[in-house]
């Protein structure tokens, strides 16, 4: 696939990272020649010098024969501008634009093709927003993500001594436990001082105390599976009631804004050293949400604000090195969970493992979203994950046993490389285009979640997710979904 990315800053610089090693052909087009040749020494790909707002330039960067263009400059007009000349101008079949501002929604008729031209945007702020969101709702989680439109869940958690299902074989989990419906993908392990390796998992995997388990499952089950990995037996859940942010920027603001819409629920400080930017939030969040002038780095003041009693701690500002620190702090002085927002890779690797309960980069939080546009076949949802080595992937099987290699045979039957796992399927979902049903309704004909054995049968319209620890594994999978000239 041929793609332009507009912008190499951090959000361009990750998204190159991850579209060039799938071996697509990619241009990068920013202003600043530095950032181009950083790039151009590091990745095999080609750098543009100029604006993606001169036609001329787009030209040059190839966009006559184009397939996807991603602009992700840092200004919303900029990314705008450029999807609409490319739509006019090149015919560029797909233009995914970044837009930071909160008053365009993903559907809104502004941004389409009768308007700014824009097939999709992606808004990391807001993709951080829901992920740090889902931690909340589920506070064994290092991560959540949804599939089939909520109905099922990918989470991590580290296993822990004395959960109910640590030191036990995943064929004994499900032997002990029939009615749990969970699928164990992988589990990452750490041996000695070398990074987590990942770990195959099948029946006589051992799940041992300090692991990473993926578990896929049906959104009810979630909260019971991650008690069973995570929680001593015998010790009360503790929901998550008391926040900490520290740095009051676009996403402490968004996030704020999002868990105040539940009175009462939450207790939420915001930590800003900037005064001006204080009474910023304390005009635009509601009265509930506090705001305190202050470094988060500071003992005395997270001392004062009875850290020990948090029940998570976000690191939100623009500086890696200070939400290292004031996380590492946090921890040390009682607070439960911590989260470190990082951008630069390298830190994210060693953070992993340490006191840092969870370290996130922007960029992958939102690049799943991005990769749903480019993967081929039916694809529904793409998530990164492992910090882009591995991934999730939902598809769609289509046709009948005479068009297609997947419906109509049993999963045994099914070609996929032996790292590959099925971890679920959902069916019953409606086409695209019917109504889809509330996923908490219960009603007689509401979709299924099924966990898949080796004679379960793949039918049309079968909603597949998969989890493949390494990202090259994605062509096989979509060659096999992929139907033959014989169906319509």
């Amino acid at each position: 696939m041929k793609i332009i990315i507009l912008g190499a800053g951090r959000v361009g610089y990750s998204v190159a990272e991850s579209l060039v090693s799938e071996r697509n052909d990619i241009t990068v087009i920013d202003t600043d020649a530095a950032r181009l040749r950083d790039l151009e020494g590091r990745f095999d790909l080609r750098g543009v010098v100029g604006s993606g707002i001169d036609p001329q330039v787009l030209a040059e960067a190839g966009a006559a024969d184009t397939d996807l263009l991603i602009a992700c400059a840092a200004l919303d007009e900029t990314n705008l501008v450029c999807c609409k000349l490319g739509q006019l101008l090149f015919n560029i079949p797909t233009r995914i634009a970044r837009v930071r501002s909160s008053s365009f929604g993903a559907d809104d008729v502004v941004l389409g093709k009768d308007g700014l031209g824009a097939d999709a945007i992606i808004c990391p702020e807001a993709s951080l927003t829901r992920y740090i969101g889902k931690l909340t709702e589920y506070p064994e989680a290092l991560q959540v993500r949804e599939f089939a439109g909520g109905r099922a869940c990918l989470a991590s958690v580290r296993a822990r001594m004395g959960a109910a299902a640590v030191g036990l074989r995943i064929g004994e989990l499900r032997l002990h436990n029939p009615e749990m419906g969970l699928r164990i993908v992988a589990i990452y392990r750490r041996f000695a001082d070398e990074p987590d390796r990942f770990v195959r998992c099948d029946g006589s995997t051992l799940i041992e105390p300090g692991d990473e388990v993926f578990i896929l499952s049906a959104k009810e089950n979630l909260p019971e599976i991650l008690a069973a990995m995570h929680r001593p037996a015998g010790q009360p859940a503790r929901p998550v009631r008391r926040i900490m942010m520290a740095g009051g920027g676009r996403v402490s603001q968004r996030l704020a804004a999002q868990l105040a819409q539940e009175p009462g629920r939450f207790h939420i400080k915001i930590l800003e050293m900037n005064p001006q930017r204080c009474m910023e939030l304390a005009a635009s969040l509601p009265e509930d949400v506090l705001v305190l002038q202050g470094d988060a780095t500071d003992e005395d003041l997270l001392d004062d604000e009875s850290i020990e009693d948090v029940d998570l701690f976000l690191a939100l500002t623009n500086d890696d090195e200070n939400n290292i620190m004031a996380c590492l702090l946090a921890k040390r002085l009682g607070a439960t969970r911590v989260l470190a927002l990082i951008n630069r890779r390298t830190y994210a690797d060693l953070m992993h493992g340490t006191q840092i309960d969870i370290a996130l980069s922007p960029a992958q939080a939102m690049l799943g979203e991005l990769l749903a546009h480019v993967r081929r076949g039916d694809v529904q949802a793409v998530h990164s994950l492992r910090r882009g080595v591995a991934e999730a992937l939902e598809i769609v099987a289509r046709g009948d046993r005479k068009s297609s290699r997947v419906v109509g045979r049993r999963v045994e039957e099914l070609k996929l490389p032996p790292e590959v796992h099925i971890g679920l399927i959902v069916r019953g979902l409606p086409e695209q285009g019917e109504h889809a049903a509330d996923p908490s309704e219960t009603v007689a004909g509401e979709p299924q979640v099924i966990i898949p054995r080796s004679h379960t049968v793949i039918e049309s319209n079968d909603h597949v997710v998969f989890f493949l620890p390494n990202k090259r594994l994605v062509q096989d999978v979509e060659k096999l979904f992929r139907v033959s000239a014989t169906f319509f």
